[in-house]
């Protein structure tokens, strides 16, 4: 299929050629000479978007902001059957989210059904448009093959019984299926698009928005070009699965007669590997309940992503990163993980969180002493600050820093062994205490009263740190640690069942994790980097004050390699 790429920096003042094109375009003599640059982004409400979504909104909004032009948010509202205003408002936040204003150029594709259909009308008073009785199953037996035209009995129908028959299935009078409107192109062409293709269809089914106002509905690619020439649109760009589509675009501005003639310019769809892109095939992990929702964080909807706590700015840099072409490629997954990991490390607060605990006492440590210590917020933001952190006799840390009979280069917490408390003191532990079934239930330590924090006995070299949080004041919070919600890196192969490609271990919740107490107030959309462990936010669904629910939104190192 595509080949698998790795995508390296972009380079500083890079174009590509959608702005060549639109640069000759607005030359003087262009086609567009003197005009404003104007694009749209137009998606179905008929479910979330993701993040192969993502790069037709940074590239459309883009463009626009590069050329000092506008650009368009329109809902392709012409498929009644799954189209719902939640999605209409899921759709407006994730945009906004993103970073991108449309202003006042917020549309529907149904603002145009009047006028589509008078347009309609139209072709069939020129004879370029005729209705069809085909069924559905004669209409796919009659469409031919390479080398064999199409048939249609019915296209040379009198304009007037076309006519009379195209309002009568406005008003309602025959059943879906029964009737449709053909444009009147070409049956022989090697273009099997413009093999006189349906441009309206009976459908008995309310609209979201006009209600029962129709009973027939335009098609996408009559109704699409149409949209764009009455909003003045002058660069349809889109993906490029719709070159084939390009000659009935050019079509249908043509010969409805619409004042304005916009470009339609393809690029390359973004695949990454390890998901799926599919509206489908996400519809139907929602709706069987393999998921959560359309925004469970392993989804690859941009809700789902904003929920794992992905920034709006990572996910404009990987769309800029991976480029605009007309080259299919497959994009790793590790680099968009890695977009996320380099904004979240310049930005995210650094926190301590044991996420599979066991108590440590430093035996010689007074009890009902606490000291505080001030830690680094973020160590690479030089105004990042720091925050106080309680330290005391008891305190939690992970169970893998201890280790009573280490391995090999175990610089952790050892019978014997000097650790360095992150931020804190240098102890030594002494060893472990055991309940009736062997398992370790305390470490046990020592420390140098006698040494300021943070110093080591002379002649000891500490190779180890660990993060800690005092028992006494750490918060309990639950932990979702997500792993890719495919094990297979091509689940939508068309050889493939995607359903059994899905991760078995794709979340893994923890309970009773402890982090330190400056976290208590902690509410969505804050990131936080867990030392040692990764990057994590609060869940914007389900955690509250008194009970922390917090997401893993990506590892601290990952498998991306920079070229």
């Amino acid at each position: 299929m595509s080949e698998h790429i790795k995508t390296t920096e972009p380079t500083e003042g890079s174009t590509n050629f959608i702005h060549a094109f639109i640069e000759e375009d607005t030359a003087p003599g262009g086609r567009c000479a003197g005009e404003t640059v104007h694009t749209r982004f137009p998606p179905e409400p008929n479910g979330y978007l993701h993040v192969g979504h993502s790069k037709a909104i940074c590239i459309n909004f883009t463009t626009a902001q590069k050329y000092g032009g506008l650009c368009n948010l329109r809902m392709d509202d012409t498929n009644p059957a799954k189209e719902d205003t939640e999605y209409v408002d899921a759709i407006r936040e994730d945009v906004r989210w993103l970073g991108f204003d449309w202003g006042d150029n917020f549309f529907y594709g149904s603002d145009y059904f009047d006028t589509q259909f008078e347009l309609a009308v139209g072709l069939v008073e020129k004879g370029m448009a005729y209705v069809c009785q085909l069924s559905p199953e004669e209409f796919k037996a009659n469409r031919g093959s390479v080398g064999v035209p199409a048939v249609s009995p019915y296209r040379n129908r009198p304009v007037a019984e076309s006519l009379d028959l195209f309002l009568r299935m406005k008003a309602g009078e025959f059943e879906a299926g029964a009737m449709t409107l053909r444009a009147k192109i070409d049956l022989t062409s090697g273009n099997f698009n413009m093999r006189d293709p349906v441009i309206y269809r009976i459908l008995h089914t309310d609209h979201h928005r006009q209600g029962d106002k129709w009973c027939i509905y335009p098609m996408y690619d009559y109704a699409h070009p149409l949209q764009d020439a009455l909003e003045g649109i002058t660069h349809s760009l889109c993906s490029l699965e719709f070159e084939d589509h390009r000659p009935l675009y050019d079509w249908v501005v043509e010969h409805t007669g619409v004042a304005h003639k916009p470009r339609q310019i393809e690029f390359a769809r973004l695949f990454i590997n390890y998901t799926v892109l599919s509206k489908r095939k996400l519809r139907k992990l929602v709706e069987e309940n393999f998921v959560s929702g359309w925004d469970d964080p392993r989804m690859p909807t941009l809700a789902a992503m904003r929920r794992r706590g992905y920034t709006p700015q990572s996910i404009r840099n990987f769309a800029e990163r991976i480029g605009v072409s007309k080259a299919a490629s497959v994009v790793e997954y590790a680099f968009l993980e890695h977009c996320l990991r380099e904004d979240l490390n310049a930005t995210a607060q650094r926190a301590m969180a044991v996420l599979r605990p066991v108590e440590l006492v430093i035996t010689n440590y007074p009890e009902g002493q606490t000291e505080t210590f001030q830690i680094d917020n973020n160590p690479e933001d030089p105004n990042g600050g720091t925050r106080p952190v309680s330290f005391s006799r008891s305190l939690w840390i992970e169970t893998e820093d201890f280790m009573e009979e280490p391995v090999k280069k175990y610089n952790r917490l050892f019978p014997g062994n000097f650790v360095r408390l992150k931020g804190a003191h240098i102890v030594r532990c002494t060893g472990c205490e055991r309940d009736e079934d062997g398992n370790v239930v305390r470490v046990l330590a020592e420390y140098d009263p006698a040494l300021p924090a943070g110093s080591a006995p002379e002649g000891i070299k500490v190779r180890g740190t660990i993060h800690w949080a005092a028992t006494a004041t750490a918060v309990d919070a639950t932990v979702r640690l997500y792993d890719n919600l495919f094990s297979d890196p091509d689940p939508d192969a068309a050889d493939k069942d995607f359903l059994a490609c899905l991760n078995p271990d794709s979340l893994e919740v923890l309970t009773g994790c402890k982090v330190e107490a400056g976290l208590a107030d902690a509410a969505a959309p804050a990131n936080f980097q867990f030392l040692r462990t990764g990057y994590f936010c609060v869940d914007s669904k389900d955690s509250v004050p008194g009970r922390l629910v917090f997401n893993r939104s990506v590892a601290l190192k990952g498998s991306f390699k920079k070229s």
